[in-house]
């Protein structure tokens, strides 16, 4: 049976054999924890294939499914449908040992994972990988860069080098003992006479992911023909984003990024599929802003409402624990995003958050030095540090939201406020979050 895409679709492309493509792309318009997790079993619920395109573990999804709680790093967020195909594409950094653990608790869960394939071309994290994330770091000194020291970066550096193990590799035994003595070879000497840092056992690994290998051989398939031959059997197909437009290597705020492109055009790179595919692509923001790790931020409150909104929002991080930075909605960067990943709509999640704390702010523009002002966000992060918010004040709300499950049930302040970000955004929001769980959605 065909499944609905969501409201705000734009299916202005059709496949050459003539059907509409109900291909939906996920992206973070902010610095990521938008909520995506949220809106992506939303989606995923409705459909037949869930795709994971690019990132690693340093990446978390929270998702509140049936009352139950998960925390997502490595597995699709369709794991929680027992007949939705779960993939994971060859952009994505896959650590091994991380996985097999989100498999294990999933499953002691209940969760199933009979439709789980990885990409054989997807790359594996080492442990040296792993090792010189946090000695390249502690050598940065006060200029770091504020990774989550899980090896994602420096396992992006040795694919893009071409000394990379992938889970091709992983599963064949002699291919990957080989290549692990070549480049642990090569690695302990950087981690022990530039960082010196203590040198890895190679043999002692090889042994221990060759057994990683021996458990993930049975989930290894091409996610980029799975893809393909769902989209002719016009199957309903999800593509979830790690990370967020901000954290993008190229248009994010560099170097404070991420190694991989959350954009929307990262996913046909990183999973296989041309973009005539695409139908659809949803943008996920917090109805403020939210930053975690270094780097300017403009809205930023270092005030009591900044930590009012991070103790009513739970800004926290899924994966580290570190508490985020808070600030007003900054719409210079949504309209960034939606520009550079072509958005088809947005979801504007925890409008809950604000309210009872008194008159909104919205960062409109930015303020140069010289008193220039402007709309279009900066491309260098100089520019952006010299910059301060240009505001406009809205009403605010003190009505408790979270029952509400259509536009017209919102107060009135609510309402104004979605559709000034909507025109300030200069994109259609389709959907409003009032709450942590699935059914605290309004859809337009």
């Amino acid at each position: 049976m065909q499944r609905a895409v969501l409201p705000g679709a734009n299916l202005i492309f059709k496949k050459k054999w003539g059907l509409p493509m109900p291909a939906n792309i996920v992206v973070g318009t902010q610095w990521g924890d938008e909520g995506k997790g949220k809106i992506i079993d939303i989606i995923a619920s409705r459909a037949d294939v869930v795709v994971r395109s690019q990132g690693g573990n340093n990446a978390g999804h929270t998702v509140v499914n049936d009352g139950q709680t998960y925390k997502l790093h490595l597995i699709p967020s369709g794991i929680l449908y027992k007949n939705t195909t779960c993939l994971i594409g060859a952009g994505v950094v896959l650590d091994p040992k991380d996985l097999l653990g989100e498999i294990d608790s999933l499953s002691s869960r209940g969760v199933s994972f009979d439709n789980l394939k990885i990409d054989p071309r997807a790359h594996v994290v080492m442990p040296w990988h792993i090792t010189l994330d946090g000695l390249s770091e502690k050598f940065r000194g006060n200029s770091d860069i504020g990774t989550t020291k899980r090896g994602i970066g420096p396992c992006y550096m040795d694919k893009y080098e071409r000394c990379g193990i992938r889970v091709y590799d992983l599963v064949h035994p002699e291919v990957f003992a080989e290549k692990a003595r070549m480049t642990g070879k090569l690695k302990n000497k950087i981690i022990t006479e530039v960082y010196g840092g203590e040198a890895h056992d190679i043999e002692a690994i090889i042994k221990e992911y060759t057994e990683y290998g021996k458990r993930l051989a049975k989930y290894v398939d091409d996610v980029s023909v799975i893809v393909y031959e769902a989209a002719k059997a016009n199957k309903t197909i999800m593509f979830e984003g790690a990370q967020a437009t901000l954290l993008d290597i190229d248009f994010g705020t560099y170097p404070y990024v991420t190694s991989s492109h959350p954009l929307s055009a990262g996913v046909c790179v990183g999973t296989g599929v041309g973009p005539m595919i695409i139908s659809n692509i949803i943008g996920v923001a917090k109805a403020y802003t939210t930053r975690v790790g270094k780097g300017p931020f403009p809205t930023e409150l270092n005030d009591e409402t900044g930590e009012t909104i991070r103790n009513k929002g739970g800004e926290f991080g899924t994966t580290t624990g570190r508490p985020r930075r808070t600030g007003w909605f900054d719409a210079v960067i949504v309209r960034h995003s939606v520009r550079v990943n072509g958005l088809s709509s947005l979801a504007i999640n925890k409008l809950d958050t604000l309210g009872g704390i008194g008159d909104l702010k919205v960062c409109v523009a930015y303020k140069k030095p010289d008193g220039t002002v402007v709309e279009n966000f900066p491309a260098a992060l100089e520019e952006l540090a010299d910059c301060t918010p240009v505001y406009e004040t809205l009403k605010g709300f003190d009505d408790d939201i979270s029952a509400c499950r259509s536009f017209d049930e919102l107060p009135d302040a609510c309402k104004k406020y979605i559709e000034r970000l909507e025109e300030l955004c200069d994109c259609h929001i389709s959907m409003v979050g009032v709450g942590p769980d699935r059914e605290q959605i309004i859809e337009r």
